[in-house]
């Protein structure tokens, strides 16, 4: 909105730099720009301000398809006045010279026919074709559809008025089929939820069958190896029973060479002595040979005299005494 200021007999506009202001006079365009600033009379000025900014369009109708399914198109348009010229000659920006505010209302016209322009080729296209063929192409046709069908309006044109950028949000069938037309995407999905499921379960179930029978295979394995194991004890242990007594065999065996060995030589020993005993005797005996028999007898006396014990002392008693002389009394 332009900013006017009021003085006795004249006023002052200032305008900004989004708006385009025209100033005409008796018929004839004194001051026109954007951003423009000047002097003017109220009683003879004819004073229209334009926008020349980007402006946006929230579009929301609804559309019947081939098939007579009704769907709700979401779009937004952004356009630009390019010959405020043109438009301010086609459309009434013309604004109160006290206060700076649209007469009327230009946007909301300027609105409505882009809203009807829009609409009317996306009916065009929807029109031809069935829900699930819109559904599934997506916006993209919708879209180019109505980019192509304003950029050739010659209405727009002529307004001056161009459609920089259209922009399709959605387009949605009613509550009601739309949930009725995801119910087998998402039976389907629930499906391959179900067999997800199972496939996991069954998975899991395999999963602790083959534990078990690992489980059970390792227990046959650890059973078997005992087996082994016991056998083998029973083995090592019969192998060292026969190499004990192999050993204590071998032990008495030599043993009893060792002892045969041993008597043999004491028997041996007993023969050498035996025999030098019995050549000592004999020489013994041939030296007794040529001796008297008194001699003889005198020396057995003499031994058997060193054969008899000893009498270190000898009591007398009368007891002794009295039968020896008795008897030699008789």
């Amino acid at each position: 909105m332009a900013d006017i200021t009021r003085y006795p007999f004249t006023r002052h506009l200032r305008g900004s730099a989004t708006a385009h202001v025209q100033h005409v006079r008796n018929g004839r365009t004194v001051h026109a720009g954007t951003g423009a600033s000047f002097w003017f009379r109220p009683l003879s000025a004819v004073l229209s301000e334009i926008p020349v900014d980007d402006r946006e369009l929230p579009l929301l109708f609804h559309a019947r398809t081939a098939d007579f399914q009704d769907v709700t198109v979401q779009m937004t348009l952004t356009s630009r006045f390019t010959d405020p010229a043109l438009a301010a000659a086609r459309v009434d920006f013309s604004i109160d010279p006290g206060t700076g505010r649209w007469r009327g209302t230009p946007l909301d016209q300027v609105a409505g026919l882009l809203t009807e322009s829009a609409q009317q080729h996306a009916l065009d296209l929807l029109t031809v074709t069935d829900l699930t063929t819109a559904l599934t192409r997506g916006v993209s046709p919708v879209r180019e559809a109505v980019a192509r069908g304003l950029a050739a309006d010659a209405r727009l044109a002529e307004t001056g008025i161009a459609v920089i950028d259209v922009r399709v949000v959605a387009i949605r069938p009613e509550p009601e089929l739309e949930r009725a037309l995801q119910t087998p995407t998402r039976e389907q999905v629930q499906q391959q939820a179900d067999r997800a499921t199972y496939e996991r379960r069954a998975n899991a179930v395999e999963r602790e069958r083959a534990i078990s029978e690992n489980e059970l295979a390792n227990q046959i394995e650890l059973a078997r190896r005992e087996e082994e194991l016991v056998g083998q004890r029973g083995v090592n242990a019969r192998r060292e029973a026969e190499q004990a007594a192999a050993a204590a065999e071998v032990a008495s065996e030599a043993q009893a060479r060792r002892d045969e060995r041993a008597a043999a030589v004491r028997a041996q020993t007993q023969r050498v002595l035996g025999a030098a005993a019995a050549e000592a005797k004999e020489a013994e005996l041939a030296a007794y040979a040529g001796v008297a028999p008194e001699v003889l007898v005198a020396q057995a006396v003499q031994q058997l005299a060193a054969n008899l014990p000893r009498i270190e002392s000898l009591v007398l008693t009368p007891d002794l005494l009295a039968p020896v002389l008795a008897k030699l009394g008789r």
